[in-house]
């Protein structure tokens, strides 16, 4: 029997699957993945800028890189593996997503169940205690810091930076999915927590764990199953066995 063909029996036969992806999953669509070679911007490197403390100092500087990122990424669509997990979503009783990604091209492909543990791009939010927030995919945006409707405050990216924690739904979210059946992990080292602990705490509740990354990772003792192969690749030749 195939690789993709007792991947994609395992997921048949799941009342319960749960899917981590990574940057590896966005590669195809043309994303920089976080750690490429000459992601230096005017000499900052991404930990340079993403932390409160960036923004205290100067959140028109900050604003201005994630604007460079928002709109290389408003020219990517998302890719076949994108697809693929967003039609598993639609068709199959139980699937989780959970995402280190903050593209958006898993709601790009459809996919509205999104565990996102590093929050989104395209999610605003005030940077004081006001609870405001507002979904935004203009590029560019019209002021540089926006400003908080609600109280004027600056407004900040949705996203968690360096030294902050992360969201309390979203990792409650996660650890209920290493109950799942299956637990797929996709494009992601794995490396960093709260996704390093999850494919072994899935391992030990029980589930089939699977690994799809052209590179190793630290995660072989834990992993039924490890796919050499990108993303895209992959989850569409499991799609057609399905």
């Amino acid at each position: 029997m195939s690789i993709y063909k007792r991947i994609s029996s395992r997921i048949s036969s799941a009342g319960f699957v749960a899917i981590l992806t990574g940057a590896g999953v966005s590669a195809p669509s043309g994303v920089p993945t976080f750690r490429d070679p000459g992601g230096l911007w005017r000499n900052y490197r991404p930990e340079d800028l993403a932390t409160p403390e960036a923004f205290a100092r100067d959140p028109k500087l900050v604003w201005e890189w994630y604007e460079l990122r928002r709109a290389g990424i408003a020219k990517c669509l998302p890719n076949a593996a994108h697809r693929v997990i967003a039609e598993w979503q639609r068709t199959r009783p139980n699937v989780t997503l959970i995402t280190q990604n903050v593209d958006g091209l898993h709601e790009a492909a459809g996919s509205d169940d999104i565990v996102r543990l590093h929050g989104s791009l395209w999610l605003i939010r005030c940077s004081t205690g006001c609870s405001a927030e507002r979904w935004d995919r203009t590029v560019p945006l019209p002021e540089l810091p926006p400003r908080c409707a609600n109280c004027g405050a600056f407004e900040r990216p949705g996203v968690v930076w360096f030294g902050e924690r992360l969201n309390e739904e979203s990792l409650h979210r996660a650890a209920t999915a290493c109950e799942a059946d299956v637990f797929l992990s996709i494009g992601t080292s794995s490396l960093v927590s709260p996704a390093a602990y999850l494919l072994p705490r899935a391992k030990e509740l029980g589930a089939y764990t699977i690994e799809i990354n052209p590179e190793a990772t630290g995660h072989k003792s834990t992993v039924d199953l490890a796919m050499p192969e990108s993303a895209d690749t992959a989850l569409s030749a499991i799609n057609d066995l399905l």
